[in-house]
């Protein structure tokens, strides 16, 4: 575990001047578990929590995509928790997810595909 999504909840936490305990009680869940969390010492809560923290705390969209990546990326081989549900529903994006990963594809490729979807989103 590398300890930023602790690092990273922590912060966003005293940002709005909330208490570990406070936030804790908000979530539901011991001050001690929430204290092991900020210090990087156990493994980021589940997504129904992850969906708790982003309101309590107020996240933006960026925000909250980084607060999934970070607590992906404590765990070894995982996905942010905001993106399987949508991956396996998508039988589409699964296909383009393993050619790319076929392909090793690189980040110019990468870029493209998103600024197609951004023209996409913006076209709508």
């Amino acid at each position: 575990m590398t300890g930023e999504f602790g690092k990273f909840i922590e912060k966003k936490r005293k940002e709005l001047g909330k208490t570990l305990r406070g936030l804790a009680t908000e979530l539901d869940i011991a001050p001690a578990y929430m204290s092991d969390i900020e210090k990087g010492h156990r493994y980021p809560p589940d997504k129904e929590k992850l969906d708790l923290i982003v309101t309590i705390l107020a996240l933006s969209k960026e925000e909250t995509d980084l607060m999934f990546d970070l607590a992906a990326r404590e765990k070894e081989n995982s996905v942010s928790p905001d993106l399987p549900e949508y991956i396996m529903g998508n039988e589409k994006a699964r296909v383009a997810l393993r050619i790319a990963r076929d392909n090793n594809a690189s980040e110019e490729t990468w870029q493209k595909v998103i600024d197609l979807l951004e023209a996409e989103d913006q076209g709508q």
